[in-house]
């Protein structure tokens, strides 16, 4: 029998739970309130305890647990069988992965081992009723899985009304991380899976490096992005602006792809989700892909040479004019305040 519960899954590293996992915890909270359901929560890995208990304080009500020494390093095949193997004894209604390099790879594997569907790569989910157009039957406490489709042309909610869990990953970066509350109290359960030993074997993990972004756009306060409209030239005085105000250097996939600019450094639904206390968009268009890793910035400034450009629709404050007359005036005036 399916229970009412929403589970996430928790990806961990040495200090603990990861920020986008927990992210999706409390947005599972969010969700869970809407329809009456549970929240909780699967770690996998070795020495897990501690990890459990900082996720129910983050909010989960339930934490279960695959605590063996020989997944103590993340590989597909073993972690697939732990995690569909808890999906399948817990049954919950709906089960939330990070869209993380691990996260796209373990998660589809999840749902094909579970017979369902997922969602890949989502910059939002809901919950609520669906009426079936063809047959006008009605589901209850329905998953909205919601991205950009048709090249970002418009947004489509998809459902999974038939088959459950209800699966879909989600883009980190879009979601607040909940408070750490220590008197929350939940129930951590302890799960033994008996993963083949020749999945095991299949991979031996000699060694892992972990590397950090060269770029932090996630901390910044200011973010100054150039698009396509900038050209090579224009990105010079884009870092130029960046550096007065203290902030750091956004782009949109089409300045990277054109090589103006590293990957790192790129916004959007193929780059980075950022919340900056201003976002500068200078050249960009406004295309929906650019749009949904930047809109949840408090104050968005675009500059722009077209008018009718879909960026200005989402700003807060609009310059209608050619970057090379405007970036210079405005570096000026800012570096003689």
């Amino acid at each position: 029998m399916v229970s009412r519960k929403i589970l996430v899954y928790v990806e961990t590293s040495e200090s603990g739970p990861a920020d986008y996992s927990l992210e999706l915890v409390g947005k599972a909270r969010e969700l869970a309130a809407k329809a009456d359901m549970s929240v909780g929560a699967i770690v996998v890995g070795y020495g897990v305890s501690d990890i459990a208990r900082e996720v129910i304080y983050r909010g989960a009500e339930e934490v279960h647990v695959v605590d063996d020494r020989r997944l103590a390093t993340y590989s597909l095949i073993p972690y697939t069988t732990a995690v569909a193997e808890v999906i399948r004894k817990v049954e919950p209604e709906i089960v939330l992965f990070s869209a993380t390099v691990s996260g796209r790879e373990l998660a589809p594997r999840v749902a094909a081992r579970l017979r369902t569907g997922i969602t890949a790569d989502c910059t939002d989910v809901d919950i609520g009723d669906w009426v079936d157009p063809a047959t006008g039957r009605r589901y209850e406490r329905i998953l909205y899985q919601i991205r950009p489709t048709f090249g970002g042309e418009i947004m489509a909610a998809i459902v999974t009304p038939n088959h459950r869990p209800q699966m879909a990953t989600v883009r980190p970066g879009l979601f607040s991380v909940p408070p750490r509350d220590t008197s929350r109290s939940g129930r951590v359960f302890e799960w033994n899976v008996e993963v083949p030993s020749d999945e095991l074997e299949k991979v031996e993990v000699l060694e892992v490096r972990r590397e950090r972004r060269k770029v932090d756009l996630k901390s910044a306060r200011v973010i100054v992005s150039g698009g396509r409209g900038c050209g090579l030239k224009g990105f010079e005085l884009v870092r130029e602006l960046a550096k007065v105000l203290g902030g750091e250097v956004g782009a949109s996939r089409a300045a990277v792809d054109s090589g103006w600019i590293p990957y790192d450094h790129q916004v959007g639904l193929t780059g980075q989700t950022v919340k900056p206390e201003v976002y500068v968009a200078i050249g960009i268009s406004g295309a929906i892909q650019h749009v949904v890793g930047m809109k949840d910035s408090k104050i968005v400034i675009a500059i722009n040479k077209d008018p009718d450009a879909p960026i200005f629709r989402i700003a807060d404050y609009g310059i209608v004019g050619d970057l090379f007359v405007v970036l210079p005036k405005i570096i000026e005036r800012l570096k003689r305040r």
